[in-house]
């Protein structure tokens, strides 16, 4: 089976919740094995990166507007929880778990803006 984003991004938003659960790494990864792709785990969402990579996602310019089934990788922000986020786009908003409302996840992240590459699989 190939990637299929669009199974990919019907699952999390099937199973995102109204709140974070503070598994957003691990609703990502299962909605992208959905999409037919089984990553490599890491124990924190920001280390996705590389299993994106190894699965054959390609890191994107900052400047390119995300699509349906893209991801992003946030970095950790000074002060927060040190984990990072993980997080899939739908074509209008972007889901984790839970439906976030931008590609921030929380007030930390929006005003700190702490690094992140968008990973995209065609």
């Amino acid at each position: 089976m190939g990637w299929d984003r669009s199974a990919a991004v019907d699952y999390l938003v099937k199973h995102a919740h109204a709140k974070s659960r503070s598994e957003c790494a691990k609703y990502t990864r299962l909605a992208i094995a959905a999409g037919g792709i089984n990553l490599v785990q890491t124990r924190y969402a920001k280390d996705y990166g590389d299993s994106l990579l190894k699965a054959g996602f390609v890191a994107l310019p900052q400047s390119t507007t995300p699509q349906k089934g893209d991801v992003a990788i946030i970095q950790p922000y000074a002060g927060g929880n040190g984990i990072g986020h993980m997080t899939m786009f739908d074509g209008t908003t972007w889901y984790s778990d839970f439906k976030q409302r931008d590609m921030y996840p929380g007030p930390g992240y929006r005003r700190l803006h702490p690094p992140y590459v968008i990973y995209r699989k065609n």
